[in-house]
């Protein structure tokens, strides 16, 4: 198989969250059907057909770089997590729309990485609260997605979907809510498929990404 570049995405959300279950059925098409915790970090590898089908149109490696551990953890662990930090072409957040304050760390998990030289500690959003400046100046694409979609009942789903869609447009970003146990929903010709398509075309695509990301695309051959 020839050489082809490959950009880098990190996948940051909480544990449990369903990290390692969304790279590998984003990777594989498959549901993963034992998953476990993820130390350190562990990395998986899509294809992705950038601007498919038009004159533009190049094959790019999207490595998903699934990051372990907590916002919660100590400063130590944080700074060993830095090292995953570097060269980052784009980002998504995982949160698991059952549980409200996975949704709420991804505020830290985002400033983590845009910050990581001064490394932020204390609570970023308190009762609702936000502040958009913190963003104002990334200009790392951003997806966001929520997992666990099948385990919200009916009565609640407006509810917690009309919640996290505001946590999306905090991070101007658009929103994919899923279950990670059921692969149609990133069938192709999906709005989720759609979206995912938009979001992997904007890693590449950006102008002056190598300046603004202080790193450079990188070319890779996989067996």
């Amino acid at each position: 198989m020839a050489s082809l570049d490959r950009v880098k995405v990190l996948v940051l959300g909480d544990s449990g969250v369903g990290k390692s279950s969304l790279v590998h059925l984003l990777c594989q098409n498959q549901v993963l059907g034992n998953p476990s915790w993820t130390v350190g970090c562990s990395v998986d590898v899509r294809v992705h057909d950038y601007k498919e089908g038009t004159p533009e149109e190049k094959t790019y490696y999207i490595e998903l770089w699934d990051v372990g551990g907590s916002v919660g953890s100590a400063s130590s662990v944080k700074s060993t997590r830095t090292v995953f930090y570097n060269s980052v072409n784009g980002i998504i957040l995982v949160h698991d729309l059952t549980n409200k304050k996975s949704s709420q760390n991804l505020y830290r998990w985002s400033l983590e990485v845009l910050n990581r030289d001064s490394m932020p500690t204390g609570v970023l959003v308190m009762n609702g609260d936000y502040d958009q400046e913190k963003f104002a100046d990334n200009q790392i694409p951003l997806l966001v997605i929520g997992t666990k979609l099948d385990q919200i009942h009916e009565t609640k789903r407006h509810e917690v979907l009309t919640r996290t869609a505001f946590l999306a447009e905090d991070f101007n970003a658009e929103e994919i809510n899923l279950d990670c146990t059921n692969p149609r929903y990133l069938a192709a010709g999906s709005s989720n498929a759609v979206k995912l398509s938009r979001f992997f075309d904007k890693i590449p695509g950006f102008p002056d990404r190598k300046r603004l990301l202080g790193g450079t695309f990188k070319n890779l051959h996989y067996d």
